[in-house]
Order: structure tokens, then C-alpha cells, then sequence
């Protein structure tokens, strides 16, 4: 279970900025995934390794003639990113949590490129719109700018909640600002030291090695293979990414729209209808109904919606608001000065907050997962976690700052380090300079541990709680203060393994590094000003609505809610509330018994190795205990379903047929579904205002839940 990526990268070379300039070289590894060879019409055994998919699932070949810095990108590119930036703050917005997907934006971009290729003419001065016949890296560049831009930035967060629940209107300016700075932090902090010029091991051991598989792109670059290489084998994965794609975009029109009961198909709900314990046992399919025990999904959205069952390898696989004691919803603005501070005299006579007992097992398994994170890692993949810290040395540092190449990214990180120290200044946040470096350091510690596991496992860790805590206790009764510590100290690690997702699509599909950076940072600087515009007019709109509990079918306060609560609780009560001999004492004492997690399956693994501990990764086990607390769960046992289909049973048994058409079904899947759920949201389902529901029958109960359960007040 070990990475070896400690070989790995002394064997990988990264390419000067000079060779780069002369030759444009794409970003990939000597010695890595893309010098190995495989022989597609072999027979092969399983692929036992990441190593194998790698190089068994997508094309090593690399064809330097193919230009990405083409008119006709940067023209889809913006566009879709704008497309993007806005379409993501509107599901920020909604009460069911959606995003826009990199399969989404591929098929799209595809679409568009070779329309412009097919219908303008390459004469005068329109051969700039159509130099050609639409490429794969066009296509990447256009995807890895469109996924930048395609993301709700977490400062529209921070301003929404200082909005709705502060009175607090920061200038345009210092906003927008704000926004540049937290969303190019993480950039920059991992990229100034992997650009080529210095290799320091840490970006290194997170992206080179065969092991950082990042096993999300996998279906993207596979789709990528099928549209461009030719051959009979390629027309032939194509032909079945068409078909698959077309049938899954019309059969979506029944669990979405027409026959929503197939949502989540509960045996228990139809033979018991009208029990309560029936219900929040076995109901799930509409948001917060019930655990979803045994229910059969067949919407391919909730099956995919967090990561597709058909990628992640197979051993990798409530309300959140604060009340009072008799459940009604606590008012914040009663314990706080103003200076935002928390009074003690106020919080006296108001008393301490309660949480809903679902979240609170959501914060403790959440918590579990995240300290069993680092000793999994330590004990598992030591070597690696050593070679990414080697270079902390005196005389290795020397070198470096000897031989530092002062590039673009390190100029972004500089100037978004002080635009960053002013917006805090001048936006009044409370928090102090030192709080701001403290949460970069502990941005760039986590990037290490929970970029590993996102890499190897496919599956990322929100780990906004544990910043929460770390920022509670530094600026007691300091709630704005938290907020932006965790905005620096969460939101980077998150924008840091955006990148490394990014920068993984360009080596797989040959990307030149420069384009890349170019992709990424118009599309980051694009989505964020858009990202704020959307959210201002939301609110402004629908303001009390996102001030509700429940909001409506449209819209939802969701998310900015959750997010203010945790400010609250940790920022401003984090001693009232989670001190040793508090109400919820076990949530912070949960990070210390997740550290011991791992151990016993480590020591079983060596001792009975025929037992494959090594497949429980504990982390994500604990993790996802408390998952359930929210959304709709009836897509669960589908889930798990397909994963073993895919990942044992195809992988195991039809290992050829696995690696030729396993991702590019998975691509299809999620491409088609996109489509279609997108069409729906504006056409049926309110995204443009006015829901229009399918006439109600036995498969569609619009007057209760869909799987005919109890509806619970």
C-alpha cells in the first residue's frame, strides 16, 4: 500500500522554462506513467495497480504539433467560464447542493469546437476563429479554464453571511479583491515551488508519482482519447460513448421530471406508508426525509453526485442551524456588541445555542475521519511523507533561494499575500496579521496530508470544522474573525487541490505547463467577479428567503446559514461549547481518538496480509458514518452496487473490456446527465423562477414524498 513515490520522483525530471520555451513541452513525468508502453490488443491481467490503469486506461502518446494557444479556445474558454462562474452561484443558492461538472463543461466545449471547426471558413481573417480541426489540448485548456471558473468561491460566503446576518455591506472594490486573493492563494502556494527552475518534493510527491492517480479525470481523459485518436478501436469507444450518452440524457427525463419515484424505490415505504420510523429509517428520496436504509436509486444524478462509483477505486470507496432549547431558531444578533464581539453579559441572558443531534454526528464522524487522515498516511505511506518534507534543511534551503526562479506563480502569490493583508485592514475583519499567517501555514500542512488522500483515493475532505476550531480558540469571541480564518485557512487547501486536479488533466493529456497557468488563472479571476455580481443580486432578491429555515423549492440559504452557525459556535462560543466538560466536549476530543483509527488495521495488515486491511482506509470509513445527516440518501445502496460492479467484478474479471470501456461508459454517464439535468432546471424545475411539476400520479406524489413514505413535520 505504500506510494514508493519516494523513486518515483528522484527518477522524474521537471523541464527547465527554457526547454519549455523552445520546445513547449507538455507537463508530464520522465520515468512515470507517461514513458510506459501498452500493447492494447494483448491479453492483460487484472490492473492490479495504479500504475496499470494509468497507462492501460489513457493514451502515453503525445502529438507536439497540436497548438492549444489557439483564438478559438480562449473564445470558448471565456465564455464557458462565464457560463460557469455564473450557473455556480446560482447552485449555491439552491436548496439541493449542485455542481457543475467537469464531464459537463467537457461535452459542451467539445460541441462548440467542432461546430466552430465544421461551419466557419478558414479564409481571411475567420481562419483566426477556425485554424483547424479542434484538438484534445483546446479541449483541456478549455476544460481546466471553464473548472476554474466553475467553482462558488468561499469569500462569496463570507460577504453573503456578513450581508444577511451582520448588516455588513463591504466595498465593491475590497470585495472583489478579496476574492482574487483567497481563490489565488492556493494557487500560488503550491505552484511557486513546482514550476520548473526549483523542484522542492512537495508538489512533486502530490502529482508525479504513479500512485497520485487523481482518479476523478480518469473518465474526462478517457472521453478525451475516444473523441480524438483514430483507429477502429477509438471509433468503436466513441460508438459507445454516444450510445450511452444519448440513452442516459433521455432516461433521465423519468427519475427527474416524469417518474420521480424511481429517485429511490423503498420496498418498506409502499408496504408501510403512513410510519414515522418507517420513514426516517427507510425513506430518502426527497431532501432530508431519511437514512434511505435499502432503497434502490435509479437517477444517475444522486448515484454520481458526489464522485462517479465507477472511478474511485473500490478500497477507497440535517439542519445545520443553531437553536434554542425549545427547537426554536437561535437569534445571534442578540449576544453580540457592536464590534461583532461576543458580550458575556448578552450570551447570560439569551443562554449557550444548541445543535440538531444529526449535526453533531456529522461533526464528531467528520472529525474521526479527519485526524485518522494523518496517521493513516504516516503509517502507510511514510517514505512519502518524508521525501515531501526532505528539502526542509538548512543547506537545502540555501539552495533553493540560490537557485529560486522567481515565476509567475510566485508573483501571484506575493501579490495576492498583500492584497490579502490590506482587504483584512480595510474591511474591518478583526482578524490580525499573525491569525492570517497561521492559517497559511496550516493551509499548506493540510494541502500535503488531505492532497494525498484526494489524489490516491479520489475522495476530498472538507475539513472547514477542524480550521473552525484552531481559529476559535486563537480569536476567542471573535466570529468575523473566524470566518476569514477560515476563508485563508480552509478555502486554500480547497483551491490548492483544485489545481493539482487541473494540473494532473494537463499531464495526462500533454499540456503545455504554461497553458495551464494561463487557463487557470483567467478563469479564477473571471469566476470570482462574476461569483460576486450573482451573489449580490440573489440577495437582493431573495433575501428573506435566505434568511428562512426552509426557503423554497428555488431557493435556500443553506450553505451561508450552515456557514454562520459555525462561526458562531466556534468563533464565538467555542469555549462555552466544546471546552472539556461542555455540551459537546466529544467533538474536539474526536480528533484525538481518530488519530488512533488506523492502527489496528495497520498492524493487522502486517501480520495477516492475507486479510487486505489495506483496503479500509479508515479516514474516509469515519468519515462518511455521520454522511447521511442531510440530502437525499436513497442513491446509497446504488451506489455501492455499482462500485462493486465496476471496480471488483469488470476490473477482476473482463480486465481487457474494463480498461477500454469502464471510464468512457462513466464519462458518458455523467456527460449525458449533466446535460439533461441542466436542460430541467431551467425548463421544468425553477432555476429560471417558475417550477412547473409533472401532473401527479402514483409515480410522481408531488403532494408528499416520492416514495410514498410519511412526511414528517
Amino acid at each position: 500500500m505504500s506510494l514508493n513515490a519516494a523513486g518515483a520522483i528522484s527518477e522524474h525530471t521537471v523541464p527547465s522554462e527554457k526547454a519549455l520555451s523552445t520546445s513547449d513541452k507538455s507537463l508530464d513525468g520522465q520515468g512515470d506513467i507517461e514513458s510506459a508502453t501498452f500493447d492494447a490488443d494483448s491479453e492483460e491481467g487484472v490492473l492490479s495497480n495504479e500504475r496499470d490503469i494509468a497507462t492501460h486506461v489513457i493514451s502515453v502518446d503525445d502529438d507536439p504539433s497540436l497548438n492549444p494557444w489557439t483564438f478559438r479556445a480562449f473564445f470558448i474558454g471565456i465564455g464557458l467560464s462565464t457560463f460557469g462562474g455564473v450557473l455556480a452561484e446560482i447552485y449555491y443558492f439552491k436548496p439541493q447542493t449542485v455542481l457543475v461538472s467537469l464531464m459537463f463543461l467537457a461535452v459542451v466545449s467539445y460541441v462548440l469546437g467542432v461546430f466552430m471547426e465544421t461551419f466557419i471558413p478558414r479564409r481571411g481573417l475567420l481562419r483566426y476563429l477556425n485554424p483547424g480541426p479542434f484538438n484534445k489540448k483546446e479541449n483541456a485548456f478549455i476544460v481546466i479554464m471553464a473548472s476554474a471558473s466553475a467553482n462558488s468561491a468561499l469569500g462569496t460566503e463570507v460577504l453573503a453571511v456578513q450581508r444577511l446576518y451582520y448588516n455588513i455591506t463591504p466595498n465593491a472594490g475590497a470585495s472583489v479583491f478579496l476574492l482574487f486573493s483567497s481563490q489565488l492563494l492556493g494557487m500560488s502556494i503550491i505552484e511557486s515551488v513546482i514550476e520548473p527552475g526549483v523542484h522542492i518534493p512537495l508538489p512533486g510527491t502530490l502529482l508525479y508519482p504513479s500512485k497520485m492517480l487523481y482518479p476523478i479525470v480518469l473518465p474526462l481523459l478517457s472521453m478525451f482519447d475516444a473523441l480524438y485518436e483514430g483507429g477502429m478501436a477509438a471509433r468503436k469507444k466513441l460508438r459507445v460513448f454516444y450510445i450511452v450518452f444519448t440513452a442516459i440524457f433521455f432516461w433521465e427525463l423519468f427519475p427527474e421530471w416524469i417518474f420521480p419515484l424511481l429517485t429511490g424505490i423503498s420496498i418498506m415505504c409502499l408496504a408501510v406508508p403512513n410510519n414515522a420510523a418507517v420513514s426516517r429509517v427507510f425513506g430518502g428520496t426527497n431532501g432530508n426525509e431519511g437514512l434511505g436504509l435499502l432503497s434502490i436509486c435509479f437517477d444517475w444524478q444522486y448515484i454520481s453526485s458526489g464522485v462517479n462509483p465507477m472511478v474511485i477505486p473500490l478500497k477507497a470507496q440535517l439542519s445545520q442551524l443553531l437553536f434554542y432549547e425549545n427547537g426554536t431558531q437561535y437569534n445571534q444578533s442578540l449576544i453580540l456588541n457592536s464590534n461583532y464581539e461576543v458580550d458575556p453579559t448578552l450570551l447570560a441572558e439569551q443562554g449557550v445555542p444548541y445543535y440538531s443531534s444529526t449535526w453533531i454526528v456529522y461533526l464528531l464522524s467528520s472529525n474521526l475521519g479527519l485526524a485518522a487522515t494523518f496517521t493513516h498516511l504516516l503509517l502507510w505511506n511514510l517514505d512519502d511523507m518524508r521525501s515531501a518534507w526532505s528539502w526542509m534543511n538548512l543547506s537545502s534551503i540555501k539552495q533553493i533561494w540560490a537557485n529560486f526562479d522567481w515565476n509567475w506563480y510566485f508573483v501571484v502569490f506575493l501579490l495576492a499575500f498583500v492584497i490579502a493583508l490590506v482587504v483584512l485592514y480595510k474591511t474591518n475583519s478583526t482578524l490580525p496579521w499573525w491569525g492570517f499567517l497561521i492559517s497559511l501555514l496550516l493551509a499548506t500542512i493540510s494541502i500535503l496530508f488531505f492532497g494525498a488522500l484526494s489524489a490516491i483515493t479520489g475522495f476530498g475532505f472538507i475539513i472547514q470544522p477542524f480550521v473552525q476550531m484552531i481559529g476559535g480558540y486563537l480569536h476567542k469571541g471573535l466570529p468575523v474573525a473566524n470566518m476569514y480564518f477560515v476563508l485563508y485557512g480552509y478555502n486554500t487547501v480547497t483551491q490548492a487541490q483544485l489545481l493539482l486536479r487541473d494540473l494532473k488533466i494537463a499531464q495526462y493529456a500533454k499540456l503545455p505547463p504554461r497553458a495551464a497557468f494561463t487557463a487557470q488563472i483567467l478563469g479564477t479571476l473571471l469566476g470570482a467577479v462574476l461569483n460576486f455580481v450573482m451573489m449580490n443580486s440573489i440577495i437582493d432578491n431573495q433575501r428573506e428567503i435566505l434568511l428562512s429555515v426552509q426557503g423554497t423549492n428555488i431557493w435556500s440559504g443553506q450553505q451561508p446559514q450552515m456557514y454562520n452557525s459555525q462561526a458562531i459556535a466556534w468563533g464565538g462560543l467555542s469555549h462555552e461549547l466544546f471546552s472539556a466538560g461542555q455540551r459537546y466536549q466529544w467533538v474536539p476530543w474526536a480528533y484525538v481518538i481518530g488519530l488512533f483509527i488506523p492502527v489496528p488495521f495497520w498492524v493487522i495488515h502486517r501480520y495477516w496480509p492475507k486479510l487486505r486491511a489495506d483496503y479500509l482506509y479508515t479516514p474516509i470509513i469515519a468519515y462518511f458514518i455521520g454522511w447521511l445527516c442531510v440530502g437525499i440518501n436513497s442513491s446509497i445502496l446504488s451506489y455501492f452496487s455499482v462500485a462493486f460492479f465496476s471496480q471488483w467484478w469488470l476490473r477482476t474479471r473482463y480486465p481487457r473490456w474494463f480498461a477500454k470501456y469502464n471510464y468512457i461508459i462513466g464519462a458518458a454517464l455523467d456527460g449525458g446527465t449533466q446535460v439533461m439535468v441542466f436542460i430541467l432546471s431551467f425548463a421544468v424545475q425553477g432555476a429560471a423562477g417558475t417550477s412547473h411539476l409533472f401532473p401527479a400520479w402514483w409515480g410522481a406524489n408531488q403532494g408528499g414524498n416520492y416514495d410514498h413514505c410519511l412526511m414528517l413535520n
